[in-house]
């Protein structure tokens, strides 16, 4: 049983060491060059070739290199019978619960105004908002979401939380479904993405959508680049309706030099950088399942092609 790793335009090096360093003995390969295939019943991905597993007659799961999926699932031709999984890291969860908390408290202080000030020698203070008078609504409450809330639920702010399904996350509200998005969103003085990325859920962050919000409410998107109408939040952002938004995950990454988005001085760029998977913290788990497979027990962190996650 050997391991293949998938993916383009990314050094893979680390993972083969981590893997390595846990089991000298894995037969451990890097797509292409990775024959004999049939000797491959164990695949890592993170935005394969689609396509390319339809030549492992052998292959038996695979595996994300990060906590999403959707780039594996929009592949149509991985087997049916081919299990698929994600990593669940808790420093990946913390990564993101910290790096969302900056971004809020970022937009809260005007902090990227005042950088902008800065150059211009404008001393000029600013009004603020105290965490107590904002309410955040996170949409999505798995894992990542789940943590996002909870982190800045305790340092004051008003949090909401929008799944799919009803969930209970203690003292903060989670609205549940199409019939109870229209009431999450109209209190949302800031809007964070944390959705996995299905049909439901592209293009959710759309003008139809930024109308309910709040007048001045700020968009944050962490999730997917996909979730966004990229003309729409243009249009709301010049109309006065939004106050501006982070975006940390685009449609084409790396961003293009001539996107609008870079220049917009209300519109903050990151490149993809809220939570990075850590090789040697996540081979653990991704071992314990190539164990199950070879044993026959039942997967982890299984991922449901019908729900997308």
């Amino acid at each position: 049983m050997s391991i293949s790793i998938f993916s383009q335009g990314r050094d893979l090096n680390p993972w083969v060491k981590a893997l390595k360093a846990e089991r000298p003995e894995l037969d451990v390969r890097i797509y292409p060059d990775d024959q004999p295939r049939e000797d491959v019943t164990f695949a890592l991905a993170w935005n394969h070739p689609l396509g390319a597993f339809t030549e492992y007659p052998n292959l038996k799961c695979i595996s994300s290199l990060g906590a999403g999926v959707d780039h594996i699932l929009k592949d149509p031709a991985i087997p049916e019978p081919v299990q698929i999984t994600r990593i669940k890291d808790e420093n990946l969860t913390s990564d993101m619960a910290n790096f969302t908390m900056a971004l809020v408290l970022n937009h809260l202080r005007d902090l990227h105004q005042y950088k902008a000030a800065e150059h211009e020698r404008n001393w000029e203070p600013l009004r603020y908002r105290r965490n107590e008078e904002v309410t955040v609504g996170v949409m999505g409450i798995g894992t990542l979401g789940t943590e996002v809330a909870r982190r800045l639920s305790s340092i004051g702010f008003r949090v909401t939380g929008w799944a799919n399904s009803p969930k209970q996350l203690g003292s903060i509200k989670v609205y549940a479904g199409a019939a109870e998005l229209d009431a999450f969103l109209a209190t949302a003085n800031v809007l964070i993405c944390l959705l996995p990325l299905t049909p439901e859920t592209a293009n959710i962050l759309n003008k139809e959508t930024f109308q309910k919000l709040p007048q001045n409410a700020y968009v944050i998107n962490v999730a997917r680049g996909e979730h966004l109408v990229d003309e729409d939040l243009l249009e709301m952002i010049e109309a006065g309706h939004l106050a501006g938004a982070s975006l940390d995950v685009f449609r084409e990454e790396p961003l293009p030099k001539n996107h609008p988005f870079w220049a917009h001085p209300r519109i903050h760029v990151t490149p993809h950088i809220a939570s990075v998977t850590n090789p040697e913290s996540a081979v653990g788990q991704i071992l314990e399942n190539y164990d199950r497979l070879r044993n026959g027990e039942p997967l982890l962190n299984l991922v449901s092609r019908i729900k997308g996650y």
